[in-house]
């Protein structure tokens, strides 16, 4: 199932992409009209909490829409929504793995493959939509630079999880562009400040359920920025999977519904380039991932 958060009329709202078509369920809606179920959410991390019965709660409540003879009432043309982050707000700061593709690693300068997770995180603060227009923060930054990533979205709390049960702990998967201002994050000598800016977080285009990408390690991420082809990677080449990602920082943190673990980045991006080459305001990077769809931000 394809979810997404979306505002409609001004109201924060969740629901699953109508399937061949370029609209959304409002389920909300459907279980306030006709009290499909005893109980359902109201926001789209409780909804996660609940693990597969949420889906199932979903895949009801369209059943009774389709079925109510006003179907056109819940739904929602695209072109008549705000999208959000699948996550509008995560529990926590987002949680980021470094150099996790060798090489990314090699590209940044390292000599060799880190033994050990680098980890940094991102503030909420900082997450953004699809097709969301992003500041390039010239009046703090000359370096902004992208990072197409494969983003995976905790479903239930977990502390200490033994690597052969860390896809049970997964909800889904989406697509994160890891926005970092190279010239903040060398002056700093630490990642957070040069990758909090506002808008250096976006997720999207939906909140994918983990049935339909049976194997996160076969998933291509293709960045393009102005249609020219930056990062062609394959999340097979990750130093420590997905699986091993929640283990090892399950072990220090413990892991919350709709918490964020951003995977790391393939080679390709703006700093790796000879000579570096950055964002500048006007361009369009685009990130696609098999499975998932193409997340689309505009920088201004």
């Amino acid at each position: 199932m394809k979810i997404l958060s979306f505002k409609f009329n001004g109201e924060i709202k969740f629901g699953p992409k109508v399937k061949k078509e370029d609209a959304v369920w409002d389920v909300l809606k459907i279980q306030q009209d006709l009290k499909v179920l005893p109980s359902f959410p109201s926001d789209i991390i409780g909804g996660i909490s609940l693990g597969f019965d949420f889906v199932e709660q979903i895949r009801k409540l369209v059943e009774a829409a389709r079925n109510s003879g006003e179907e056109n009432k819940y739904k929602y043309e695209f072109s008549t929504i705000e999208w959000l982050s699948p996550i509008p707000r995560t529990p926590k700061n987002i949680i980021c793995i470094g150099k996790n593709y060798d090489e990314h690693a090699k590209e940044m300068g390292a000599k060799e493959a880190p033994k050990n997770l680098v980890v940094f995180t991102k503030a909420p603060s900082a997450i953004a939509a699809d097709h969301q227009v992003l500041p390039i923060h010239a009046d703090k930054t000359n370096a902004l630079d992208y990072e197409g990533e494969l983003a995976v979205v905790i479903g239930k709390v977990g502390k200490d999880i033994p690597k052969n049960q860390a896809i049970d702990y997964i909800f889904g998967y989406t697509i994160a562009n890891d926005i970092t201002a190279r010239d903040l994050q060398e002056r700093h000598i630490q990642f957070f400040l040069g990758k909090s800016l506002e808008g250096t977080c976006p997720m999207g285009p939906y909140l994918v359920t983990k049935d339909e990408i049976p194997n996160p390690q076969n998933l291509t991420v293709v960045t393009k920025v102005n249609s020219e082809v930056r990062q062609n990677g394959t999340t097979r080449d990750m130093m420590f999977p997905v699986e091993d990602l929640i283990s090892i920082l399950s072990q220090y943190v413990t892991l919350e519904p709709g918490d964020v673990i951003l995977t790391g980045t393939p080679a390709g991006v703006g700093k790796g380039m000879n000579p570096p080459t950055f964002l500048r305001a006007g361009d369009e990077v685009k990130i696609s991932i098999e499975g998932i769809g193409t997340l689309v931000n505009r920088f201004e």
